[in-house]
């Protein structure tokens, strides 16, 4: 859906930053245990909504970092950088497939 503002650059890479950089936060504090599962997931999807860059996929990064056992460098490589290349990809195709405009401008 890529009218959706759900989908939009700045909710794709900002959400997967800041979900990423709660999920790290968590898994730091509390290790890999349940309580930074649950910490990790609630508080992502609170500092979307804070930041308003909810983007629900993001939701679960937290879960991936954990389980990963990720350190800060995850954030970069390869969270910033899938992220990025998802919405440059998405532009490209849209632009060169189907003629419709990506990212929408309101």
């Amino acid at each position: 859906m890529p009218a959706s503002p759900l989908a939009q650059p700045r909710n794709v890479i900002g959400g997967h930053l800041v979900s990423t950089a709660v999920g790290l936060a968590a898994f730091m504090a509390f290790g890999a245990t349940p309580l930074a599962f649950g910490v990790g997931v609630g508080l992502a999807i609170a500092a979307m909504l804070l930041t308003r860059t909810t983007h629900p996929p993001a939701g679960a990064d937290p879960i991936v970092v954990i389980l990963a056992g990720a350190s800060w460098t995850f954030l970069v490589a390869p969270v910033l950088a899938g992220a990025v290349a998802i919405v440059l990809g998405g532009a490209v195709y849209h632009r060169a497939a189907t003629g419709s405009a990506y990212p929408v401008r309101n």
